[in-house]
C-alpha cells in the first residue's frame, strides 16, 4: 500500500485556509443543501447554483438503509446505487442453490423484480433549523442534565414531526453541537431488485485493487421503488447525460457521507490516534481472520460469510489509511497551527473568551473520560450489547424493548423513541435467512474478544461465559435459542417485560447478563463524554462562525451533502494517471493477470468481448470530496444529469476523515457510458437500458 502522507507545507496551508477566508481555493467540502457553496462555485467554476437546481437534486437523491447512497434515475422509480451497498440484500435474497452475488440478477419483466427484505430508502424532503428548541431544553442545566435534556428534546421533535407530517424525521447534530437541524424524509419500504451484475465484475480486482486506481469495476445495482404495489412515479429524478463527462468538467456528488472528524480538536484527534482507531483496526483484523477461517471450510461457508468478509476487509483498509494519516506528524502540525490561530482570536476578545475560552479544555476532559471507559465499553458490545450474531442482536432488541417501551418516548434510549420504532421492528422481524453455524462462529468471536480484552477472571466475562468456553457458550446460546423463528420474536416482543422475565432462552439470558453493564457504561459515556463534547463543540462552532462567518461546512453525519470538483487525473511518482479507464483495459488486465482469481472475468464479459465498444469509458476519477457513505452517490454535471456513479476513493483519499486534499486524492466512479454500455452490450438488459435512455430522449 502506498503512503497516504501529504506534504507538510500543503497540509499547513490546507488547515489554516479556513481561518484566512471562507472561500477555499480547492474543491473542498461536504456542503449542506440549505447552506451550499454558492460563492465558491461561482468564483472557481462560474456556476450559479439555483434553488431549483438544489431542490431537484435533493429530491432525486436517496439514502439507502444498508449504509450508502443512491439516486432515482427514471420516471418509474428506478434507483441506482452500488453493488457493494446492495450486497447485504443480494445475500439475503440468495441461497445455496441461487447465489445472486456470484451470478448476478436481471428481471426481464416488471413481474420478475424481487421484493427486498429489510430495505428502505429515504428521500430528504425538508430541513428545519431546531437549534433554539434543542438548546432551549438544555438551558440552565448541568452538563450531564443538559445532555439528557437535548436527547429528550430531539426525540420529542422527531415524534411530533412524524405525527404531524407522516414522514420519517431525524434531528441531526451538526458542527458536533453547534447546530441542530430536523430532517424530514419520505421513506419507501417496498423496494424491489431489478438488476445486479456478478460480484466478479462489480468488485473486479478484489481486495488487491480496493482503494486503488486505475480501476475496472461495474459496481452498480438497480432497485425500483413501489407504492401501492405499483412502480413509484417520482416528482423528481435524475436524467442521464447523453455524452458523459470529459476531462476538467465540473461535476457534483449528491450523497450521504458517513462521518468525518475534520473539526475535531487536537486532543480529540489524539484520542482517535491513540485509542479509538487502533482498537477498531485490531477488531477488524481479528474479524477478518475469523471470517477467512470460516470461509475456508466449504463453498457454502464461503457464500454465507462473503458479504461480511467484504465489509470487514473494506473497513480494515479504510482504518489502515486513517491510522497512517493520524501517525503523520504533518497532520497534527497543521491542526495545532489552525487551533492555535482560532484560540488566539478568542483570547483577544474579552467577550468571546468569557463565552468560549474554556471549550478546548472541556474537550480534553471528555477525551480523558473516554480513555477510561473505551476498552470495557467496546468489549461488551458498546451501548447496544452488539455481539456480532444476528440472533444476539434480536435478543438485545427484545430485552431493551421490554425495558424501554413502558417509559415515555422522550425518556427512552434514543433509538427506541416512537418515531424510530418502525425501523426497530423491521430489523427484529427480518425474514432474511439465518445460518446457525455462522451465528455460532460470530458469537464465539465476540465472546472470545471480550475475554481477551477484559481477562478471563473479569466478573462480566465469568457471568457471560457461565463456566463454559466461548465456543461452547456460543453453541449453547445459538442452538438452544428459538429466536430464528420470527413468530417467537413477535411473541416475546408482544409479551413485553412479563414474557422476557419468563423466558428461558439462553440468548435472552446472555443479553440480560450484559445489559446492566452496557447501560451503566453508556450512561457514563453520554454524561461524561458526549454531553461534554456537545457543550464544548457548540462553543467552538460559535467561535468559528464569529471568525469565519457561516460559510463553513460541518463534519459528515450520514445526511445529504453536496460536493463538487472536476474530472481530473493525477501523478503518482513518475506515473501520470489519466482520469478515465475503458472497456479495453479490463480485457487487457484479465489477460495480464490470468492466473489470479481476483482478475477473472465473468463468462458474460468473456462472451461479449468481441461485441462491446472497446473505447467506452469505464471508470473515472474526480476531485470531489467524499467519504464512506457516499458509495452509490450519483456523479452529475451542471445540468444535473448523471455522468457517473461513485463507488470508491483511491488510497490517497483515506486521509479525508481528517483533512481534504486534491493533490492525489480522488473520488472513483463508474462512468455513465459504461453503465449503459454494459446493460446493452454485455447483459442484454434492454428493458432497463431503454428506461434510462428514455430520460435522454425526453429532454
Amino acid at each position: 500500500m502506498r503512503s497516504t502522507a501529504l506534504p507538510r507545507a500543503f497540509l499547513a496551508a490546507l488547515l489554516l485556509a479556513p481561518l484566512a477566508s471562507a472561500a477555499r481555493a480547492l474543491d473542498e467540502g461536504m456542503w449542506l443543501f440549505n447552506n451550499p457553496p454558492t460563492k465558491q462555485l461561482k468564483e472557481r467554476y462560474g456556476f450559479d447554483v439555483s434553488a431549483q437546481w438544489l431542490e431537484h437534486v435533493q429530491k432525486s437523491a436517496v439514502r439507502v438503509s444498508t449504509g450508502g447512497s443512491g439516486s432515482i434515475v427514471s420516471a418509474d422509480g428506478l434507483v441506482m446505487t452500488n453493488h457493494h451497498v446492495a450486497s447485504d440484500i443480494l445475500a439475503k435474497l440468495s441461497s445455496a442453490e441461487r447465489n445472486l452475488l456470484d451470478t448476478g440478477f436481471y428481471a426481464k419483466n416488471v413481474a420478475d423484480e424481487l421484493k427486498c427484505p429489510d430495505l428502505h430508502l429515504d428521500v430528504l424532503w425538508k430541513i428545519v433549523d431546531v437549534t433554539d428548541k434543542v438548546e432551549g431544553a438544555a438551558a440552565g442545566k448541568s452538563t450531564a442534565e443538559a445532555g439528557a435534556a437535548r436527547r429528550a428534546a430531539m426525540t420529542q421533535l422527531e415524534d411530533e414531526g412524524k405525527k404531524s407530517t407522516g414522514m420519517h424525521t431525524e434531528v441531526v447534530t451538526l458542527y458536533q453541537g453547534g447546530r441542530y437541524h430536523q430532517y424530514f424524509y419520505k421513506r419507501f419500504e417496498d423496494i424491489r431488485l431489478v438488476f445486479a451484475p456478478e460480484s466478479g465484475i462489480a468488485f473486479y480486482g478484489g481486495d488487491n485493487d480496493n482503494f486503488e486506481y486505475p480501476r475496472y469495476c461495474l459496481d452498480v445495482t438497480f432497485f425500483r421503488i413501489y407504492e401501492n404495489d405499483q412502480p413509484f412515479k417520482p416528482e423528481h429524478f435524475l436524467r442521464w447525460s447523453p455524452n458523459g463527462a470529459a476531462d476538467k468538467d465540473l461535476v457534483f456528488v449528491a450523497g450521504h457521507p458517513g462521518s468525518t472528524q475534520r473539526l475535531n480538536t487536537v486532543a480529540h484527534l489524539e484520542y482517535l490516534r491513540d485509542v479509538s482507531v487502533p482498537s477498531v483496526l485490531t477488531r477488524l483484523m481479528r474479524q477478518e481472520v475469523w471470517l477467512q477461517g470460516y470461509s475456508g471450510k466449504s463453498a457454502e461457508h464461503a457464500r454465507q460469510a462473503k458479504d461480511d468478509l467484504f465489509g470487514v476487509q473494506n473497513s480494515r483498509k479504510v482504518y489502515v489509511g486513517r491510522m497512517a494519516g493520524l501517525l503523520d506528524p504533518a497532520v497534527f502540525d497543521a491542526k495545532r497551527a489552525e487551533e492555535k490561530a482560532l484560540r488566539e482570536a478568542v483570547e483577544k476578545n474579552a467577550e468571546w473568551k468569557a463565552k468560549w475560552g474554556d471549550a478546548w479544555t472541556q474537550v480534553e476532559r471528555a477525551q480523558a473520560s473516554a480513555r477510561e471507559i473505551a476498552k470495557r465499553y467496546a468489549a461488551i458490545g458498546g451501548g447496544n450489547v452488539a455481539l456480532g450474531a444476528d440472533m444476539a442482536g434480536f435478543a438485545a432488541t427484545l430485552v431493551r424493548l421490554a425495558d424501554e417501551l413502558p417509559k415515555e418516548s422522550g425518556k427512552r434510549l434514543r433509538e427506541f423513541g416512537d418515531a424510530s420504532l418502525p425501523q426497530v421492528y423491521q430489523r427484529l422481524y427480518s425474514p432474511a435467512p439465518i445460518y446457525p453455524e455462522f451465528e455460532v462462529m460470530r458469537l464465539e468471536s465476540a465472546l472470545s474478544l471480550m475475554a481477551e480484552q477484559l481477562g478471563a477472571s473479569d466478573p462480566v466475562v465469568v457471568a457471560a461465559l457461565a463456566g463454559k468456553s466461548p465456543r461452547a457458550r456460543a453453541a449453547e446460546c445459538i442452538y438452544g435459542s428459538k429466536l430464528m423463528d420470527i413468530d417467537e420474536r413477535k411473541k416475546l416482543a408482544d409479551g413485553g417485560a412479563a414474557a422476557l422475565a419468563a423466558s428461558t432462552d439462553p440468548l435472552i439470558a446472555l443479553v440480560k447478563t450484559l445489559d446492566p453493564h452496557s447501560r451503566t457504561l453508556r450512561k457514563r459515556y453520554e454524561d461524561e463524554v458526549q454531553s461534554v463534547e456537545r457543550e464544548a463543540y457548540a462553543k467552538i462552532a460559535a467561535a468559528r462562525f464569529a471568525v469565519q462567518g457561516e460559510g463553513v461546512y460541518p463534519d459528515a453525519t450520514f445526511t445529504l451533502r453536496l460536493s463538487y470538483g472536476a474530472i481530473k487525473g493525477y501523478s503518482d511518482g513518475e506515473r501520470e494517471i489519466p482520469p478515465f479507464t475503458d472497456f479495453a483495459g479490463v480485457f487487457a488486465k484479465a489477460q495480464e493477470r490470468a492466473s489470479e482469481a481476483a482478475y477473472a472475468l465473468p463468462q458474460t464479459w468473456k462472451g461479449a468481448q468481441a461485441a462491446v465498444a472497446q473505447k467506452t469509458a469505464f471508470n473515472n476519477v474526480s476531485t470531489c470530496d467524499i467519504i464512506g457513505g457516499n458509495s452509490g452517490s450519483p456523479l452529475i454535471n451542471r445540468a444535473g444529469e448523471v455522468v457517473g456513479l461513485i463507488f470508491d476513493g483511491n488510497i490517497q483519499s483515506l486521509i479525508g476523515n481528517y483533512a481534504y486534499s486534491d493533490t492525489q486524492a480522488r473520488a472513483v466512479s463508474v462512468d455513465s457510458r459504461a453503465l449503459l454500455g454494459a446493460l446493452e452490450q454485455v447483459y442484454m438488459a434492454e428493458r432497463i437500458a431503454k428506461e434510462i435512455r428514455g430520460s435522454i430522449q425526453s429532454r
